[in-house]
């Protein structure tokens, strides 16, 4: 279902179309949240705390590797790819990145997620560019106990504005794709955002607040008219 205002002008064809990965591009809440899931761990309290500011990016990685090296120590880059090999791609994901591309459309991901799970994600669909967080690895591979913070999960627009100045790309040809309150981050000054699955009842009471368009199904087809592809 797609909710929010109703647009009396025909949609346009963007020049750039960012998604954030974990919830939009892939059937998964968080690659965090996998790897929680995988060693039977739960960080949700921290989760609100970080939500709420409380905890800076970096500290809340830094609690997510301990909880797992709590469980399992060392942790190999194998034992975390192992953790994804069961996590899918969104409904429509391939297809929509395809015809955007297609299109002549700038495909990106900007995302907060796992670096070495979200690289696989850019490489399957082959978008134009990507950024992610990530992690430090020993030289035999281990985890170490620090992440790797390349951008902020409510900073967004930072990045993406360096995107467009990278590429040529004006603010109002941008389209951004994301499914929680953090996410709206992402819509820099004159540009759109749409929220996709949003990830929690505060995500959706918050892009209902923005008034941005949402679809609530887990389905990228959706977009395609909200996109200019129709």
């Amino acid at each position: 279902m797609v909710t929010g205002p109703s647009n009396s002008v025909e949609a346009k064809l963007p020049a750039c179309v960012v998604f954030d990965c974990d919830g939009v591009l892939v059937d998964a809440v968080s690659s965090w949240r996998t790897l929680h899931d995988h060693f039977g761990t739960d960080n949700a309290k921290n989760l609100q705390h970080f939500i709420d500011g409380e905890l800076s990016d970096v500290e809340f990685m830094r609690s997510d590797i301990q909880l797992w090296k709590n469980k399992q120590n060392p942790i190999f880059k194998d034992d975390l790819f192992r953790a994804y090999s069961g996590v899918k791609l969104m409904p429509g994901a391939r297809e929509l990145v395809a015809e955007l591309k297609q299109r002549g459309v700038f495909v990106a991901i900007v995302s907060a997620g796992v670096d070495i799970f979200v690289s696989t994600i850019a490489s399957m669909l082959k978008v134009d560019d990507w950024i992610a967080n990530g992690f430090e690895f020993a030289d035999d591979d281990s985890l170490t106990d620090e992440g790797i913070c390349r951008l902020h999960a409510g900073g967004k627009g930072e990045v993406i504005k360096k995107l467009c100045e990278m590429n040529g790309i004006i603010s109002s040809g941008v389209v951004s794709i994301g499914d929680s309150e953090m996410d709206l981050s992402m819509q820099i000054e004159g540009s759109n955002f749409i929220g996709f699955n949003p990830s929690r009842d505060s995500s959706l009471l918050a892009f209902e607040k923005a008034g941005v368009e949402i679809v609530t199904e887990k389905d990228l087809s959706l977009l395609r008219p909200l996109l200019g592809l129709e």
